[in-house]
C-alpha cells in the first residue's frame, strides 16, 4: 500500500466547505463521502475529509479551536506563482480568507496562506531549489 495521509476536519456548514475545497481543486470522493463527510482528494496521497461537527463527536470531546485560533497549517506545493494566485483568489470568492498571513517572497520561494470557511489554515508554496543559492535562507 502507498502511504498517504488522510486529513480530517471538523466543519460546521458541509455543503459550503464541499464547495470551497472543489473551487481550490480538489476532487470530491463519492465512494468515501456521505452526509455526514466528504473525502476530498487533492492527489494519491493526500485527502481531506470534511467532517460534520456532529460525526466529529464521535471521534473526539476535546473541545473545536476558538475562532481565529490556528492549531495548525497544511501547506500544498504548487507548481507556479499564478497557480498560488488563483488558489487565492479562490479561497476569497469561495468564503474563505485569502491572504491569512503576509505573503512571503524570497525569490526561490514564494508563499501565500489561505483559510477555508472554518478557519482551517491552509499554506501554498512554489520553491525553485536552483535559486536557493548556498542553501535556505532565512
Amino acid at each position: 500500500m502507498t502511504k498517504s495521509i488522510f486529513i480530517s476536519l471538523p466543519v460546521a456548514d458541509l455543503a459550503a466547505s464541499t464547495a470551497f475545497y472543489k473551487a481550490l481543486g480538489f476532487e470530491p470522493n463519492p465512494q468515501l463521502s456521505d452526509d455526514t463527510g466528504t473525502c476530498m482528494v487533492w492527489s494519491e496521497a493526500i485527502q481531506v475529509m470534511l467532517i460534520t461537527h456532529a460525526k466529529w463527536r464521535t471521534f473526539t470531546q476535546r473541545p473545536f479551536p476558538a475562532p481565529g485560533s490556528a492549531g495548525h497549517m497544511l501547506s500544498l506545493a504548487m507548481d507556479s506563482r499564478e497557480a498560488i494566485d488563483a488558489m487565492q483568489r479562490a479561497a476569497a470568492a469561495h468564503g474563505g480568507k485569502a491572504d491569512a498571513n503576509p505573503p512571503e517572497d524570497f525569490g526561490f520561494m514564494y508563499s501565500r496562506d489561505l483559510a477555508d470557511p472554518d478557519g482551517h489554515l491552509w499554506g501554498t508554496v512554489r520553491m525553485n531549489p536552483a535559486g536557493m543559492q548556498g542553501g535556505a535562507q532565512t
